[in-house]
C-alpha cells in the first residue's frame, strides 16, 4: 500500500497516468493475438482463450473534423466509447478502438481561404489551385490533430498507433502512410462507375454561394424562417385582367418560363394555354395545367422557374420550358436578369424587385408567411437550387441496408430510429457526390478531345492515364464519400491488398471487422450510418457494425442548444482543469439518459469531483491502516463469525451492484449505470458501512478490526472496477496506492477481471442472506429517525447525544451490533432501557421506541417559542385553504387535480400542527 496525499488533486494524477499507460501500450491493439467470436460456440471460445487468445471487440471513432475543437458533444461521444473500450479490456476482449480525423472538405477550406482573404486580400483563384493546397496541408499540420490530443487529456484509450486521416496517401511530402486512404476512395468511385452506378448528369442540386459548391441533400438543414408571400399580378397578353401568382421568391421571377395552374382548377382552366407577360422583362411566357400544383397555396396560379426551384425543374422538364438561370453561382444576379438587376445580391435583387412592382401597381397583397428554407450545413446561408453538371451515385445495396437493421442484424439504440432509418430509405434520392473545391478526394476521372472529332475519351481509374492531352476532373468528392468508407478502409493498407488481408487470420480486418458498437450522432444517421451500411454490404459483403448507440444533443440547463453566440458552451478543457477528466466524465455520464437530450449545468461536474473526492477520502481511511492489520487477505480467509451484519449488507449490495450493473450495460442505460455506482459506493459505502465500519476500526478486537479491512478492500476491489470506465483516473491511482496493481502493463486496473458475483458457496459460507438486507434496512430505518429527531429540535447533525430505545424483538443485543448502531446514530450513549425516559422526544422504529431525553439537551422554552411561531403560520396557511375549498366557484371551475391538491395540503397542515403541539408539550414539561 501506498500514502496518499490529503487531497485529491487531478492535475498531479491524470497527465502522469496517461504518459504511463502510453509507455506501457495498454491501448495497443494486436489482432495476432485475438480471434473473432462470430458464430464460435462458448466451447470453442474457451478453446481459445487457454491458448492465449483474446476475442477481439472493436468500434471506430467517428472521425472529428480537422477544423475541429473539444466541445460537449464530443465528450459525451467518446466518454461512451471509452467506457466501452475499457470495460471490454477488463472483460479480457482485444480492443480495438480506432481514431482518426475527417478531411471536412468546405469547412478546412473555409478556414484557410478566410485566412488569405484577410491576410493577403487574395482569392484562392489568385493562389491556385497548387498552392492554395500547400497551405491546406501546413494549416492541417497545426491545427489538425489539436482535437485528438484533446481527447486524451479526457482520457480516451485508442489505439493511437493506428490514426488515419481521410487524406493520407494525398499528401505529397508523404507518400507511404500506413494506410493509403486515397486509393481506397479512388478504388471505390472507379468500381461504382464501372457497375454503372456513378454517372454524370446535369440535374438540379442544393448550391452553397459561400462554398460555391453542390451540397447532398442531407448537407442541408431545414429551419423555419418567417418570409411573406407576395402575391404578384402577371396580365395576359392579349386582353385585359390579369393571374395573381403567390410567390415566397419575387427575385426568380425574372427567370419565370411559364404560370401553372392545377388541371382540376375551375377558377382557372379558360386560362390554360393563353399567355400572360412577365413583369419587369416583358416576355410572354405560357398558362400551363400541371397536377404538382397545389390549389390549395396561394392563389392557386404558381410561378415555373425552371432554373431556380426542384419542383418548378420537373415541371419544366414534363413541358419542355427553358432554364434561365437568373442568380449566379456566387448568389448575384447574372445578365440574363436585366440590366437592371445584374450583379446585385439575390436578397438587394429581391429588395429592388418588390420595390419596381409596386411602382407599377402589380403587387395585389403581401401575406406573413412561415416556411422551411434550405440553409447550408457548413456556411450557414440559404441554399439555392441550381441546375449544375455534377456526378451522382445510385444508391448500391440497398436492399440489404434496409433489411440488416430490420432483422435486427443491426441494432439501433434506441430502437425508434429504426422506424426513422426506414422512411429514409424509402424516400432515396440518387446522391451528389462532387463539390465544387480543390480541398478533397480529386474526382478520379480524366478527359481529352478524341482524335477526329467525336465524343471525348474518358479514362476513371485511381491512377493517371498515360499520354498527352488528358485532363482530370477539377471537383472534388463529397467528404462523406470517403467517410462511407471508414470501418473497413481504416483496417487495410490499400484496396489491393484486401484479398490478402481477409485469408489471413491474423489481419486487423479478419478480426475487428464487422466491429461491434458505433456511437454516433442522430443527426448523421443518413449522411454516416446508412451510407456505412450500404458501403459494407457492397465491398466486404457483411454489415460493418452490430449496434449502433445514438446520443443526444448536449443542451444548457435551460434546453438551448449549445452556442457561441449565447455564450452558453463551456469549454471542456476548462472543466478539466477546474474539477478534473474523471468528474466531467462521471457528472455528465450521470444526467445523460439514453439517446436523450442531455440538459447540462457545471453543477453536474461538481457533483462528479465531489464524487471523486469522497472516493479519495474513503481510501485514505483504508490506507490509515498497515498491511498487517488488514493484510491481503482475501474473503476465503474470513471467519463468518467475525462478520457484522454491516459487514454482510455491504458484500450483498456490491454483489447486487454487479449484476444489476451488468443487465444496465446490456441495454446501454448509461445514466443508470453512473446513478447505480454513485448509489452504491455514496450511500451504501461511505454513508452508511464506512460508518459502521468506525466500531471495529476504533475497536480492541483485532480479529474484527481485520475482518473489517477485508471487506474494506474487497468492497474498494469491486468499487474501483465497476467505476474505472467511467473515471479511470483515479481508479487508476487508488488501485495502485491499494496495492491492487503493480508496475507491469498488465498489472495496470485496465487488465484487471472485470467484477462477477460471488459464487453461490461463498455467499453460504458467509450467510450471506435475504434476512441480511432485511436487517440492514430496519437498522438504516432507525437511523433515519434518530437523525430526524435531532433535526426537529435543531440539534446540529454531528453532535453526540444521549438516546434510549425500548428494544423490539428485531433489535440486536450483540455488542458488536448495538456499537455499529450507536455510532450510525451519533448516540453517546446509546441505552437500551425497560421504561420510557421523561420528557423525551419519541420516535417509533423498526428496532423499537427510540427517546432522545431533552432536559439539558435543548433551550425548551426558546424551542417552544419558534414552534409557536411556526403553528402561527401554519394556521394562516389552513385559513387560506380552508377558504378555497369552501369556495364552490373555485371547486366547479378548477381541475380536479388541483381541488386534491389543495386538499392533501390540508391534510398535511393538520398533521404537522398535531406533531408541533406535541413538541411543544414536551418542551414545556422539559423546561
Amino acid at each position: 500500500m501506498t500514502e496518499i496525499s490529503k487531497a485529491y488533486d487531478p492535475s498531479r494524477v491524470e497527465d502522469r497516468w496517461y504518459a504511463r499507460w502510453m509507455e506501457w501500450g495498454v491501448f495497443t491493439a494486436d489482432p495476432a493475438r485475438a480471434f473473432r467470436g462470430d458464430g464460435l460456440s462458448e466451447a470453442e471460445k474457451t478453446r481459445r482463450r487457454a491458448e492465449g487468445l483474446r476475442e477481439a471487440y472493436s468500434i471506430v471513432i467517428p472521425p472529428p473534423n480537422v477544423t475541429g475543437i473539444l466541445h460537449m458533444g464530443h465528450v459525451l461521444n467518446n466518454t461512451i466509447q471509452d467506457i466501452l473500450a475499457r470495460r471490454k479490456r477488463m472483460q479480457g476482449f482485444e480492443v480495438l478502438w480506432l481514431p482518426g480525423t475527417d478531411h471536412a472538405g468546405i469547412a478546412t477550406q473555409t478556414v484557410v481561404e478566410r485566412q488569405v482573404r484577410k491576410e493577403e486580400k487574395k482569392t484562392r483563384h489568385d493562389l491556385g489551385r497548387e498552392e492554395l493546397l500547400r497551405r491546406v496541408w501546413t494549416w492541417k499540420d497545426r491545427h489538425g490533430d489539436i482535437i485528438l490530443q484533446q481527447l486524451k487529456k479526457l482520457g480516451c484509450s485508442c489505439d493511437w498507433t493506428r490514426t488515419v486521416f481521410t487524406m493520407d496517401g494525398l499528401d505529397p511530402r508523404h507518400p507511404a502512410p500506413r494506410v493509403n486512404y486515397s486509393r481506397w476512395v479512388s478504388h471505390v468511385f472507379t468500381e461504382l462507375h464501372r457497375r454503372g452506378l456513378i454517372y454524370r448528369g446535369r440535374r438540379m442540386v442544393n448550391w452553397c454561394v459561400v462554398a460555391r459548391s453542390a451540397l447532398s441533400d442531407e448537407e442541408v438543414i431545414m429551419k423555419e424562417t418567417r418570409g411573406h408571400l407576395w402575391h404578384l399580378r402577371y396580365p395576359f397578353d392579349a386582353r385585359k385582367g390579369h393571374l395573381v401568382v403567390a410567390t415566397t421568391r419575387p427575385e426568380t421571377m425574372l427567370g419565370d418560363a411559364a404560370v401553372a395552374v392545377h388541371p382540376e382548377d375551375a377558377r382557372y382552366k379558360a386560362a390554360i394555354g393563353r399567355g400572360v407577360r412577365l413583369p419587369l422583362s416583358g416576355r410572354t411566357i405560357p398558362v400551363i395545367a400541371d397536377a404538382a400544383v397545389d390549389p390549395k397555396f396561394g392563389t392557386g396560379c404558381v410561378k415555373v422557374t425552371p432554373a431556380h426551384d426542384p419542383t418548378d425543374f420537373a415541371i419544366g422538364q414534363r413541358h419542355g420550358l427553358g432554364q434561365i438561370q437568373v442568380i449566379g453561382f456566387d448568389g448575384a444576379m447574372t445578365a440574363a436578369a436585366g440590366e437592371e438587376y445584374e450583379g446585385l445580391d439575390r436578397y438587394e435583387c429581391r429588395e429592388k424587385v418588390i420595390a419596381d412592382l409596386e411602382d407599377l401597381g402589380l403587387i395585389e397583397k403581401i401575406e406573413e408567411h412561415v416556411h422551411n428554407v434550405g440553409y447550408s450545413e457548413r456556411a450557414d446561408v440559404p441554399v439555392e437550387p441550381m441546375v449544375s453538371d455534377q456526378w451522382f451515385l445510385r444508391y448500391p445495396a440497398v436492399r440489404e441496408a434496409l433489411a440488416q437493421v430490420v432483422e435486427g442484424h443491426i441494432a439501433f439504440r434506441p430502437a425508434h430510429w429504426t422506424k426513422v432509418y426506414e422512411h429514409w430509405i424509402a424516400n432515396l434520392q440518387d446522391w451528389c457526390l462532387s463539390r465544387q473545391l480543390w480541398w478533397g478526394h480529386r474526382i478520379p476521372v480524366w478527359t481529352r478531345p478524341a482524335q477526329g472529332g467525336g465524343a471525348p475519351e474518358v479514362h476513371v481509374g485511381a491512377d493517371a492515364p498515360k499520354g498527352e492531352g488528358w485532363e482530370q476532373d477539377p471537383d472534388v468528392l463529397d467528404t462523406w464519400f470517403s467517410s462511407w468508407l471508414w470501418p473497413f478502409a481504416t483496417m487495410v493498407d490499400a484496396p489491393e491488398n484486401l484479398a490478402a488481408a481477409r485469408s489471413d487470420p491474423r489481419s486487423a480486418i479478419s478480426v475487428f471487422y464487422p466491429t461491434s458498437d458505433l456511437v454516433t450522432a442522430p443527426e448523421i444517421l443518413f449522411l454516416w450510418v446508412a451510407r456505412m451500411a450500404m458501403a459494407g454490404n457492397v465491398f466486404m459483403g457483411e454489415r460493418p457494425f452490430r449496434n449502433v448507440y445514438f446520443t443526444g444533443t448536449v443542451r444548457d440547463k435551460q434546453g438551448r442548444k449549445m452556442s457561441k453566440s449565447l455564450g452558453n458552451s463551456p469549454d471542456p478543457l476548462d472543466l478539466i482543469a477546474k474539477h478534473g477528466a474523471d468528474a466531467l466524465r462521471f457528472g455528465l455520464m450521470r444526467c445523460a439518459p439514453l439517446g436523450l437530450d442531455v440538459r447540462f449545468d457545471e453543477q453536474q461536474v461538481v457533483l462528479g469531483r465531489n464524487f471523486c473526492n469522497k472516493l479519495w477520502n474513503a481510501v485514505r481511511l483504508r490506507l490509515s491502516y498497515s498491511v498487517e492489520e488488514g493484510g491481503r487477505s482475501a474473503l476465503a480467509d474470513v471467519s463468518p463469525g467475525d462478520l457484522t451484519s454491516d459487514d454482510r449488507a455491504i458484500l450483498m449490495r456490491a454483489d447486487q451492484a454487479v449484476r444489476e450493473i451488468e443487465g444496465l450495460y446490456a441495454d446501454y442505460e448509461f445514466n443508470q449505470i453512473a446513478a447505480r455506482l454513485y448509489e452504491l459506493f455514496w450511500t451504501d459505502c461511505c454513508d452508511w458501512y464506512l460508518e459502521a465500519a468506525k466500531a471495529a476500526l476504533y475497536g480492541a478486537d483485532p480479529a474484527r478490526k481485520r475482518a473489517t479491512l477485508v471487506v474494506m478492500d474487497h468492497v474498494f476491489h469491486v468499487v474501483l472496477r465497476l467505476l474505472h470506465p467511467y473515471a479511470p483516473f483515479i481508479t487508476e491511482e487508488l488501485w495502485q496506492a491499494l496495492g491492487f496493481g503493480g508496475a507491469r502493463r498488465e498489472e495496470s486496473i485496465q487488465f484487471a477481471p472485470w467484477p462477477s458475483p460471488l459464487p453461490e458457496e461463498e455467499c453460504r459460507r458467509l450467510r450471506l442472506d435475504p434476512d441480511v438486507l432485511r436487517f440492514a434496512k430496519l437498522k438504516q430505518e432507525t437511523v433515519s429517525a434518530g437523525r430526524h429527531l435531532k433535526a426537529a429540535y435543531r440539534i446540529p447533525s454531528n453532535q453526540r447525544v444521549r438516546y434510549a430505545l425500548l428494544p423490539s424483538a428485531d433489535c440486536p443485543r450483540d455488542a458488536r451490533e448495538l456499537a455499529a448502531l450507536q455510532i450510525l446514530l451519533g448516540a453517546d450513549p446509546l441505552d437500551l432501557v425497560e421504561n420510557p425516559p421523561a420528557r423525551s422526544a419519541t420516535a417509533v422504529t423498526p428496532l423499537g421506541k427510540l427517546f432522545l431525553p431533552l432536559v439539558g439537551l435543548v433551550d425548551a422554552a426558546a424551542e417552544a417559542r419558534r414552534l409557536e411561531g411556526q403553528i402561527a403560520k401554519l394556521e394562516k396557511e389552513m385559513q387560506g385553504v380552508n377558504a378555497r375549498l369552501a369556495d364552490e366557484g373555485f371547486r366547479s371551475r378548477a381541475p380536479a387535480e388541483a381541488v386534491a391538491a389543495h386538499e392533501a395540503r390540508r391534510t398535511e397542515i393538520e398533521g404537522a400542527m398535531i406533531a408541533i403541539r406535541e413538541q411543544i408539550a414536551l418542551l414545556r414539561a422539559a423546561s
